[in-house]
């Protein structure tokens, strides 16, 4: 895939804010990115693998000295929830058309924005509620890796906070390895020295989502509102313009 120098200085923000958000937050990178990217051009087949190098390369680097905080028995009890659907999931990416996958990215991400945009949080108040959220975030990890906030819903109910950005960290490593691997064996075609290039600039991303991590969870509401209306507005255009095309 070829940019041109505007579009690759749009690509270097986007993965600044990719890795922003990523350590910001400790998860939805990927959500509240690709639909970014999707909007520069190319598939979600040509970006999912280069975000997937990014989430291996910094969850590694914040694990490193972090493993200890990470609550292993519910990440075990719930892989066994999330991977089944997250095979089915990236499956689905390989088989289904572009154009469909793209539609399915956008729909998600506008779903999130409103929930963000009205504080309507995803929450649950039972077992079988949170195996469905499992399982339904699951599948959209392996679709489009976005399945975060559906995800983070139930480990929320279970996990300490002070253990679930690590937590979660872990959980995106194992998912993407399993995505990556697929890739690998599936003979995707992977832009391995685009990603590569874009690591110092996503790096930038993280270490300022480390530095702010604590104000955004201190003002989550407000973040994930204006966030959430930025990120309504690019996926409706994405949509339009995906149907006039």
């Amino acid at each position: 895939m070829t940019f041109d120098n505007a579009e690759l200085v749009l690509v270097g923000l986007i993965f600044l804010w990719a890795g922003f958000v990523r350590t910001g937050l400790g998860f939805g990178g990927a959500a509240l990115g690709l639909p970014l990217m999707l909007l520069v051009g190319a598939t979600p087949v040509y970006w999912l693998p280069i975000i997937g190098i990014h989430l291996l390369f910094f969850s590694s680097l914040t694990l490193v000295k972090s493993l200890k905080k990470v609550d292993w028995a519910y990440l075990k009890r719930s892989l066994l929830w999330i991977i089944p659907p997250t095979l089915v999931g990236v499956a689905g990416l390989l088989s289904l058309p572009d154009d469909v996958i793209v539609v399915f990215i956008y729909s998600i991400t506008i779903f999130y924005a409103i929930t963000w945009i009205f504080n309507t949080k995803i929450t649950s108040h039972s077992p079988w509620v949170d195996k469905l959220l499992l399982i339904l975030g699951g599948y959209v990890a392996g679709t489009s890796l976005t399945g975060a906030p559906l995800i983070v819903a139930v480990y929320m109910r279970y996990i300490a906070k002070e253990y679930l950005r690590n937590t979660l960290f872990v959980l995106w490593f194992i998912l993407v390895s399993i995505k990556m691997v697929t890739f690998v064996i599936m003979n995707v075609e992977i832009d391995w020295e685009f990603s590569l290039s874009l690591i110092p600039v996503a790096a930038i991303g993280h270490v300022l989502g480390i530095k702010a991590h604590q104000s955004i969870t201190q003002n989550d509401e407000a973040f994930k509102r204006w966030v959430g209306g930025a990120l309504f507005v690019i996926s409706s255009f994405g949509l339009f313009k995906l149907f006039l095309s």
